[in-house]
């Protein structure tokens, strides 16, 4: 396979919450392919860090204050991508959010948080890039899901179902899409070293869990956010032309085990 099937100079892409963890992760492995990045975010001073770190990797890189679940501000980060960059390649929806509760304590606030930022403000971002990839004749749709995509966790139920909405999500845009050449597909990231899982992996009270999560990881370690770069340059680069509604596990094995 030639090498300019990851190529992915003169490319741009937009990534929610790249600002830290698996969004900078995947970032970072997107500009050192080429890419231009805008990083959507809503810490203003990660972000400001995340563009610094990307710069000096040599990519062209560019930060904004995006709320996923506000349509105004969705509609103004695309725009951002086509004034800073002509035109928006490749579109990774990362933003997320997780609250640790047995099911029957979660509120209905808590509810909606949770699937407005995961669920909602993933199909966001996609309706908005829509058109610019379809009159451009055609895009990289990537969703970060879960491997709770896939299967329960006790302590974050709505997580989990906002996640196996964004697996089902990724399978209709990409049938939708298809005719449009936008492929669409997702990562499901297994047990990443993140501000997200830190109590899981530091607090004494989940110490017995850890250690069962971590025993049955084939690889011997939990990932880390750079771990998703390189599935994540594949489904942005002309290697997955070919490759649409599918959903990627990036865990060492965890699911397979």
């Amino acid at each position: 396979m030639e090498s300019g099937m990851f190529d992915l100079k003169g490319k741009a892409a937009v990534i929610t919450g790249g600002n830290g963890g698996i969004g900078l992760g995947i970032a970072v492995g997107l500009a050192e392919a080429g890419a231009d990045i805008l990083v959507a975010a809503r810490n203003e001073q990660k972000t400001n860090a995340a563009v610094n770190r990307l710069a000096g990797l040599g990519a062209r890189a560019v930060g904004t204050t995006t709320n996923v679940q506000n349509e105004d501000e969705v509609a103004e980060m695309v725009q951002k991508a086509l004034n800073e960059f002509g035109r928006l390649d490749i579109l990774v929806n990362n933003a997320g959010i997780g609250i640790r509760k047995s099911p029957q304590d979660y509120t209905l606030e808590d509810w909606n948080l949770i699937m407005d930022i995961n669920l909602t403000g993933t199909f966001l971002p996609c309706r908005e890039a829509y058109s610019h990839m379809a009159a451009a004749g055609g895009g990289k749709i990537i969703n970060i899901g879960s491997m709770t995509s896939i299967f329960g966790h006790d302590l974050v139920m709505p997580y989990s179902a906002s996640k196996g909405g964004v697996v089902q999500l990724t399978k209709s845009l990409a049938t939708a899409w298809a005719k449009d050449n936008i492929q669409v597909n997702a990562i499901l990231p297994g047990w990443i070293e993140t501000d997200l899982t830190q109590p899981l992996r530091t607090e004494e009270d989940f110490r017995e869990r850890y250690e069962l999560i971590s025993a049955r990881i084939p690889h011997g370690r939990w990932g880390t956010p750079d771990d998703m770069a390189g599935t994540a340059v594949f489904l942005a680069a002309a290697a997955s032309d070919y490759v649409t509604g599918v959903s990627i596990p990036v865990d060492g094995g965890y699911v397979a085990f």
